[in-house]
């Protein structure tokens, strides 16, 4: 029998650890390759993660509730036939062991390459190179995982000799590694922005005032996802300073456009269009016009996003949001549009959606109108900069100009507002972008073709 370690998957690019919410097997269990194994969450997605082999589960190293580093052994499967000689796993052993065999041996081979390597151990390497070379320059074991890790985040080989491990024999193991990359992160503040603190006090932490439980009221745990939520945007209403617009648009050639064709259009692309297509779509072709409210905020910078990808709030069916990803929107027709938008919803609500599907996004949507209401004022998606809210369409009268003259008609009309990040787009600046999205919806061709 050979041994196989199930560990934490790296579940998206900034994603370092998740909280196992649910095993779907225990120990003793008989699994099959693909059978899943046990849910995670992060604070991006919850996935369910399926098992890579067959075989039965001998241990279990992490409870429900448990949070757990990206890499770390979280069970232990027995596997049929012969006994694997998996590197990683031998490490894994020999650090538990104590045995130091192959790293002694590592370092007199280090010896008697240092010697004949001195002609070249000046010339200049990457810090990816160094550590890739770290057995010709170093007298310190480092695993081919601790040496992965280093490269990915650009840390020298002198900077690594440099780490205090924590295995045996002062070995840097992975957590020593990511705890340095952690620390290192949160002391680097720029030396403006470290004087401008020494300058200036910092300001008094507001504490929430106390809340009387009375006779009567129920008390309920918030749960994990609405912390998050929760913490997001208290977050945003800190970092960015919050302002609103607000037009009101004619999309009665759009309303007309889809009662007439929407079961043709199901017929011919096997969708169903609702109204949010063409709300991205007129949003996608704006943030083309305006890229600057296609951008983030980093310190004093302001990133221009090249990729126009617009994230779409989705209500799942326990109340909380989220919020996947249409890419590239500027570069999709109407079609697509719906196609995207579609999958991705229903994604959305039934847990499926892939880390990678709510990351990325440069605006959001939201649509207040799904529950009937008019007009909104969101809570802008950090790290973007603005966020477009759409209303309910209502039938009111309006004036039309004719060319014999004003008259009063019956038109469809919905407000639109836009909140935006006032350090980096001004009222003139959203104002104009505002102005464009409902002048693209009130322009839309009512003859156009499915």
């Amino acid at each position: 029998m050979s041994k196989f370690e199930i560990v934490m998957p790296k579940l998206g690019e900034s994603i370092q650890e998740g909280t196992i919410t649910k095993w779907f097997v225990k120990e003793g269990d008989t699994i099959e390759e693909d059978d899943m194994l046990f849910e995670v969450a992060t604070d991006k997605v919850d996935s369910e993660i399926p098992s890579p082999v067959d075989g039965a589960i001998s241990k279990i190293l992490h409870e429900t509730d448990s949070l757990v580093p990206v890499g770390e052994v979280v069970a232990i499967v027995e596997m049929e036939g012969e006994d694997g000689d998996d590197e990683e796993e031998d490490e894994k052993a020999d650090q538990q062991t104590g045995k130091e065999e192959s790293a002694e041996k590592d370092r007199e081979d280090d010896k008697s390459d240092e010697e004949s390597k001195k002609d070249t151990s000046g010339s200049e390497k990457t810090s990816g190179e160094s550590v890739d070379k770290s057995r010709e320059k170093s007298n310190r074991f480092y695993s081919p995982l601790v040496k992965t890790i280093a490269k990915e985040e650009n840390i020298s080989l002198d900077e690594l000799e440099t780490i205090e491990g924590s295995g045996a024999n002062g070995r840097v193991q992975k957590k020593d590694l990511l705890d340095y990359i952690e620390n290192k992160k949160k002391s680097k503040p720029s030396e403006a922005k470290t004087k401008e603190k020494a300058a200036a006090p910092a300001p008094e932490k507001k504490a929430a005032p106390p809340v009387t439980v009375n006779d009567g009221d129920e008390v309920v745990e918030m749960d994990r996802v609405r912390k998050m939520i929760a913490d997001h945007m208290v977050m945003s209403k800190q970092v960015s300073p919050h302002v609103t617009s607000v037009i009101e648009a004619d999309v009665t050639d759009i309303v007309q456009w889809r009662n007439k064709n929407k079961e043709a259009f199901q017929k011919k692309h096997g969708e169903k269009i609702t109204f949010m297509p063409f709300f991205i779509e007129a949003a996608a072709a704006a943030l083309a016009e305006f890229p600057q409210v296609n951008s983030s905020v980093d310190g004093d910078k302001i990133i221009l996003r090249k990729k126009v990808n617009i994230g779409i709030a989705v209500a799942k069916p326990d109340g909380n949001l989220i919020v996947p990803v249409v890419r590239d929107a500027e570069q999709k027709n109407l079609v697509g549009l719906t196609k995207e938008l579609n999958r991705l919803a229903d994604a959305a609500r039934n847990n499926k959606l892939k880390p990678e599907e709510i990351q990325g996004g440069t605006f959001s949507i939201t649509n207040f109108g799904t529950f009937k209401n008019i007009i909104g004022t969101p809570i802008i998606n950090q790290p973007q900069v603005a966020i477009l809210a759409t209303g309910n369409i209502e039938k009111k009268p309006a004036v039309l100009e004719t060319p014999s003259g004003d008259v009063i008609a019956i038109r469809h009309k919905m407000f639109l507002s836009l909140s935006y990040d006032h350090r980096v787009v001004d009222g003139a600046l959203g104002g104009a972008f505002l102005h464009k999205i409902a002048e693209t919806l009130e322009k839309f061709d009512i003859n156009r073709s499915i």
